[in-house]
């Protein structure tokens, strides 16, 4: 009895593995290389989220490292002059994601979903995301993007299900 109990447990359990990867498949890019995703990002727009309130100039930089990503994420505090803030992570790919699926961790045990919804083939610029539709992030090489292509990822994001409604723009004016 107990074996066919860890029998169906275990069928339901691969199930429900399988349906979720199967369920979001497409909400991710193919595959990413990380070694051209390394390097410096500018946050152009995202979805509000407490650990970037009141952020100006926000930035993202990563670095590709032994058997993880680098993630130092920077930002001005109240104003674009105001104090810089700096958050620091380990980034690994989930197995089988081709890179296009991350866990980020900031504070141990902790670990974050970061999925790489749209990528631009010369990686500049790039649309992150979270399966539960909960973050969302638009980020570019440069401190500004064309309006056409951010209007184009807005509409990736749109039809990928996020409340693009909610998104807003981060202010880049920032002194050097």
């Amino acid at each position: 009895m107990i074996a066919l109990l860890v029998v169906v447990l275990t069928l339901l359990v691969t199930g429900y593995v399988f349906f979720w990867n199967q369920q979001y498949a497409d909400h991710t890019v193919d595959s990413v290389d990380l070694k051209k995703y390394s390097g410096k990002w500018y946050e152009i727009a995202s979805l509000p989220n407490w650990f970037e309130k009141n952020c100006f100039c926000t930035t993202a930089e990563y670095t590709l490292l032994d058997d993880f990503v680098q993630v130092t994420n920077s930002c001005r505090k109240g104003s674009p002059e105001g104090k810089l803030a700096v958050a620091r992570a380990k980034a690994r790919p989930v197995p089988n994601s081709n890179n296009s699926q991350l866990k980020v961790q900031f504070k141990w045990p902790f670990k974050g979903d970061y999925w790489v919804i749209a990528l631009d083939e010369k990686y500049r610029y790039v649309v992150v995301g979270h399966p539960k539709k909960k973050y969302l992030w638009i980020l570019s090489r440069t401190p500004e993007l064309d309006d056409d292509v951010y209007q184009s990822l807005v509409r990736i994001a749109a039809d990928k299900g996020y409340d693009v409604n909610r998104l807003q723009r981060t202010d880049q004016s920032c002194p050097e």
